[in-house]
């Protein structure tokens, strides 16, 4: 709803980041990324995604599960 700097973020099963989507300023709306996980193998991963406003910050971590 509020334009900001954003970050998605994709982390495995012990917490080490191995992958950043998106780091940039967005301007307010509904955006899509296309994440290729080629070269990860089947498993339990994070991603979180961190937005910086003025005002507020938010942020959301999520389990995923990649299967091959």
């Amino acid at each position: 709803p509020k334009e900001g700097e954003v970050s998605l973020k994709i982390f495995d099963i012990s917490g080490k980041e191995i992958a950043m989507l998106v780091n940039e300023h967005k301007v307010a709306g509904y955006y899509t990324v296309n994440f290729n996980a080629s070269a990860f193998s089947s498993g339990i991963y994070f991603y979180r995604i961190q937005v910086t406003t003025e005002s507020d910050n938010f942020m959301q971590t999520k389990k995923m599960i990649l299967t091959k």
